[in-house]
């Protein structure tokens, strides 16, 4: 059993996993609440050969914000002057982009990066809530405008994999997310 678990959590670190393998880790991760998902977390796929793997980070994806339960940020990217912006998601955008095979090429990725520009919005785009999913009632971040739906599961204090239900594709998108630390507050001097 612990080899099984250690086996499991080395596709953590390896990055690599296959559907079956990372729905077999998710389903080991304690359920999190709430509460323990407020904050700003950095994020990065675990690739499973889904088609939006490597996706979100052509796009300088940095991860999602969590303020409280009802104002949930659930796309940041860094933009090309390395600053965090908010970006409204846009589900036929999603669709459209993942048919293109150019996307993961490194001149489409100074465009894209301009692009999540227009769909900028400070307003919340997602709400917080605890649903069964797999067997277990566990933080779930709902988007406002679209059929998706990301569970967590804790993998350690700091870090929480997560999978994208998203009702245009069948297959599960997996992604890790790590707590960022709160923002120092400013010294005066």
């Amino acid at each position: 059993m612990k080899n099984e678990t250690s086996n499991l959590l080395s596709i953590l670190e390896g990055g690599q996993a296959t559907t079956d393998q990372a729905l077999e880790l998710f389903d080991r991760l304690a359920a999190v609440d709430l509460e323990f998902m407020i904050g700003r977390w950095q994020g990065r796929g675990l690739p499973t050969n889904h088609p939006m793997d490597g996706w979100l980070e052509a796009l300088n994806w940095y991860g999602k914000e969590f303020i409280d339960t009802e104002q949930v940020h659930p796309l940041l990217f860094r933009s090309v002057q390395h600053s965090i912006i908010k970006v409204a998601p846009q589900a036929s955008l999603m669709l459209w982009a993942l048919r293109l095979p150019v996307l993961k090429q490194p001149f489409f990725k100074l465009a894209l990066a301009l692009g999540t520009r227009l769909l900028k919005t400070d307003r919340s785009q997602a709400r917080l809530r605890m649903m069964a999913h797999r067997g277990a009632l566990t933080a779930t971040m709902i988007y406002d405008y679209l059929p998706i739906n990301d569970y967590f599961r804790r993998v350690d204090s700091q870090t929480v994999l997560g999978v994208m239900d998203f009702k245009p594709i069948s297959q599960p998108f997996f992604f890790l997310l790590r707590r960022c630390p709160p923002a120092s507050p400013l010294v005066a001097r």
